[in-house]
């Protein structure tokens, strides 16, 4: 651990690094020193965003927010359209689907999408999770302007028409698949748009979807795996419980998935690897899943989950470099040790920083210092 983590730090130095890291429109860049990341994903920025209000920089997060509302108003016409085609049961155009990745864009906001690029770029998590942080936001005192509370029947319409589509899951992989996460991201989102525009409970798409993404979850048995048919568990369903608060720390398949992760995927003693056959950077550990898994235990409670999660937090914290900076994950104890190189040849080094690790790292450490699941003492209603 260097000395920048200690006596707190690492808090004022990772909202330094997240501040430098928003762009004027108010994107928030993935990392901007890595040159495949010098974007902003509505994924990584919702988790941002979610790290600055526990924080009190509310104006930050609105920023964001706004920056957000701009992108998909830019893009309501395709999306409507995809809309359209998917409930006549046919499927859309990839080029009306919504990008996940944005270049900042100017002071005037409204980023570029890199729907051209080849990037993975259909992802339905982005977008769930982004509606998710907007309930966050208001819950901790943040307001939401007209132009945001516009798009997000759009947003929920758009989710309940797809959610059974194939697309690449939180890690950008595997998109011919529909993935465990991605759903429950889902279903946060389109919860949490029934909070922001109560009138949507009443629209006939969106109680289909969530009653068959209910049905969904809770179907089976045993441990959630990253798809149905897969079995392999993702650290990335830690989120059904923290942040979403999808699920209790005891549900009987959450608590199999729980135990399956923590026997599966900790190597180190605290770092949490994404799923067991990963081989991107050699697989290593990553600090925004530990932190997750620090929040799941805080949440369960049980004896020594604290302590754990204590544990969680340093093992984070040790992974900072010389200047304060937190990387995407650490190769130390890779579950595929001979992909390093390739990797490190083709992109170069791991990111670092990457303001989604400083982000998760802040979220566990309000949440241990309040003793409270959401980083603060009491947690408000949302207000109208």
């Amino acid at each position: 651990m260097i000395a920048t983590t200690t006596a707190g730090k690492l808090v004022e130095r990772s909202l330094e690094v997240i501040q430098d890291g928003q762009a004027s429109s108010g994107a928030f860049l993935a990392s901007p020193t890595f040159e495949q990341y010098r974007f902003s994903w509505f994924r990584d920025g919702a988790f941002v965003a979610e790290a600055v209000d526990l924080h009190g920089r509310l104006d930050s997060s609105a920023r964001f927010h706004a920056w957000a509302a701009r992108i998909i108003a830019g893009a309501a016409e395709g999306m409507t359209r995809a809309i359209a085609t998917a409930l006549a049961g046919d499927e859309p155009d990839p080029g009306d689907y919504l990008d996940c990745r944005y270049a900042a864009g100017g002071g005037s906001g409204a980023g570029v999408g890199l729907h051209d690029e080849g990037w993975p770029t259909f992802q339905l998590d982005g977008p769930a999770i982004w509606l998710w942080s907007l309930v966050h936001h208001l819950r901790h005192g943040g307001t939401l302007t007209a132009d945001i509370r516009e798009v997000v029947p759009l947003t929920a319409r758009y989710l309940a028409a797809l959610w059974q589509t194939p697309c690449f899951d939180a890690w950008e992989e595997f998109g011919d698949r529909v993935h465990t996460s991605t759903v429950a991201a889902i279903a946060a989102g389109l919860e949490a748009a029934v909070v922001l525009e109560p009138t949507l409970a009443r629209d006939r798409s969106l109680r289909a979807a969530r009653s068959d993404i209910a049905a969904r979850l809770t179907h089976g048995a045993g441990p959630y795996t990253k798809w149905e048919g897969s079995d392999e568990v993702d650290a990335s369903l830690l989120w059904m419980v923290a942040p979403y608060g999808l699920l209790a720390p005891d549900d009987v398949r959450f608590a199999a998935t729980l135990d399956a992760i923590e026997s599966g995927l900790i190597r180190d003693g605290h770092g949490v690897h994404r799923y067991a056959s990963d081989t991107f950077y050699g697989g290593g550990a990553w600090p925004v899943l530990t932190a997750a898994h620090g929040r799941t235990l805080l949440r369960r409670g049980a004896v020594g989950d604290r302590q754990r999660a204590a544990a969680s937090l340093a093992w984070i914290e040790s992974t900072a470099d010389e200047d304060g900076l937190l990387p995407e994950q650490v190769a130390d104890h890779a579950l595929a040790p001979d992909r390093v190189a390739a990797w490190n040849d083709e992109w170069g080094p791991c990111a670092q920083p990457l303001l989604w690790s400083h982000a998760a790292y802040l979220c566990l450490r309000a949440e241990l210092a309040t003793g409270h699941e959401d980083g603060t003492s009491t947690v408000p209603a949302v207000p109208r």
